[in-house]
């Protein structure tokens, strides 16, 4: 029960309180009435209700963020002011560090500890990073020719313009994180968002709101709607009145999302699935390799859309690498997010736990060896972490995301095999490779077909690094320069003197 976790009182009382959505600087609940349930996975059991937001809700919403883009003090903010409203907002979660890792240990299941130490943090950097964008988005000055009127005059230069109102709509495994992605490049350019966080995990989304309000941001800038995909992510998707969206999730729904962002010519940048090779050449510090392709797969309970997924390793050294792996694996604690001494939470719930546990007996029936783990168990939702070898490359297996802590193990005997193996998938969104030789790491790079390539780390994130991907991966960039492009539009303006 929550009574009997060591929660601090501020979590406990966020918890219990009743949730509701921010539209403008309301808190509302939805106009129907209706609420979703809210559960712990390592339990469970329901911590709460949110509200189902209508597609009535999403309007409002979507008004109020206009609003506040067209008409308020927001729109005649110089950038210096939404600059040290970015920072304010990156102090108050740090100051509330612990309580935000708390919500989303118990609203997602993962470690709280580590997301203090890598959720939480991360969004802070990300955020004061983009904050020092706010003062640096810049224009261009052009001498233009204009050969049918050779004898006038002219000034000519390229402005860079806040798109408008952003529609965010983001995933389950890192919720307080892609939300601070979105929202980052956004309130830097200008934009005002109406964020919808994933159905299963609101909970850091509408703590966030408030930290938003207390920050001092004018009224609509940021709103929160809570909702199933369906009505509240669809009905944002196809608004009229959204400029931009952004999207992080699965490759099925992120073209769902683009094919409606087309019929209204909405910009749109996502950021979807990956099936991530981790490839460990023969010279490679094997003790190092195991270390990090373990690392690559189980992080987050492999729910990370890069996770390391397909394991490539040199023949000569497979069979020891994969025992390394399977020992790492075997010797994991699993159990509740708040005991520091866990390794592994729970899976984000029982229809995930299913997916996972069915695509491992896929692999007992095709005849697969199960080195290790491949085993779900309860209360909560918990895939011991597993380790699939003898499998066909063509197999389902490999080809398809599975989003859960499963790795599929394969050998290969040189480069030009690896580049092959590792590029057959329909995804691309990051590849490791484990290496000491610099000359064949230069080789690869260039011929893996993948947003993010990391040498002898995996996941590893910057906020000065663009990120997204290849192929059935998304469309654009989060994070770096690349961001600012996507949140801004181009004006050019030709003055006759």
């Amino acid at each position: 029960m929550l009574s009997e976790l060591p929660i601090l009182p501020q979590t406990r009382e966020f918890v219990a309180r009743r949730q509701r959505m921010l539209i403008g600087d309301q808190w509302l609940e939805s106009s129907s009435g209706e609420t979703l349930d809210i559960r712990n996975p390592a339990t469970g059991e329901i911590l709460g209700q949110v509200p189902a937001a209508t597609a009535e809700d999403v309007d409002r919403a979507v008004q109020a963020a206009r609003q506040a883009f067209e008409d308020s003090a927001w729109s005649r903010m110089r950038p210096r002011d939404r600059q040290n409203l970015l920072w304010r907002l990156a102090d108050l979660m740090e100051r509330d560090a612990r309580h935000l890792a708390e919500l989303e240990c118990l609203n997602n299941g993962k470690s709280a500890a580590v997301a203090q130490a890598m959720d939480v943090q991360l969004a802070v950097d990300f955020l004061r990073y983009m904050a020092g964008w706010a003062t640096k988005i810049e224009g261009l000055s052009v001498e233009p020719s204009l050969p049918l009127m050779p004898d006038d005059q002219f000034h000519a230069y390229v402005r860079r313009e806040p798109v408008g109102v952003v529609g965010a709509i983001v995933a389950w495994n890192f919720p307080l994180l892609l939300a601070c992605w979105k929202l980052g490049p956004a309130l830097a350019t200008g934009c005002t968002v109406v964020l919808k966080p994933a159905d299963e995990t609101p909970l850091t989304a509408l703590r966030l709101a408030e930290l938003v309000l207390e920050a001092g941001y004018p009224a609509g800038v940021f709103n929160v709607v809570t909702g199933t995909g369906v009505r509240a992510g669809a009905a944002l998707s196809a608004h009229p009145g959204v400029n931009k969206l952004t999207f992080t999730g699965s490759t099925e729904v992120g073209k769902l999302i683009g094919k409606a962002a087309m019929d209204n010519m909405t910009r749109v940048t996502l950021e979807l699935g990956g099936k991530s090779p981790t490839i460990v050449l023969a010279d490679a510090d094997l003790q190092q390799a195991a270390t990090g392709a373990a690392q690559a797969i189980f992080f987050n309970q492999g729910q990370v859309c890069c996770a390391g997924s397909r394991l490539y390793a040199h023949r000569k050294h497979f069979d020891n690498l994969v025992a390394d792996i399977a020992g790492i694996a075997n010797s994991m604690k699993l159990g509740n997010g708040l005991d520091p001494s866990v390794d592994m939470g729970p899976l984000i719930s029982a229809k995930q736990q299913s997916r996972v546990a069915g695509y491992i007996d896929l692999g007992r029936q095709l005849g697969s060896t199960i080195v290790c783990g491949g085993e779900a168990f309860g209360p909560g939702y918990f895939v011991r972490p597993t380790v699939i070898a003898d499998v066909d490359q063509k197999h389902r297996l490999v080809q398809e995301e599975i989003f859960g802590p499963v790795l599929v193990a394969m050998p290969f005997d040189d480069l030009d095999e690896v580049v092959r193996l590792a590029n057959d998938n329909p995804y691309g969104l990051g590849a490791s490779i484990w290496s000491n030789d610099l000359a064949a790491v230069h080789r690869l790079v260039p011929r893996i077909q993948s947003g993010s390539v990391w040498v002898n780390c995996h996941s590893a994130l910057d906020p000065a690094l663009p990120f997204g991907g290849y192929k059935m991966s998304g469309l654009g960039r989060e994070m770096g320069a690349a961001a600012i492009e996507h949140y801004t539009e181009l004006k050019s303006v030709l003055i006759r003197l």
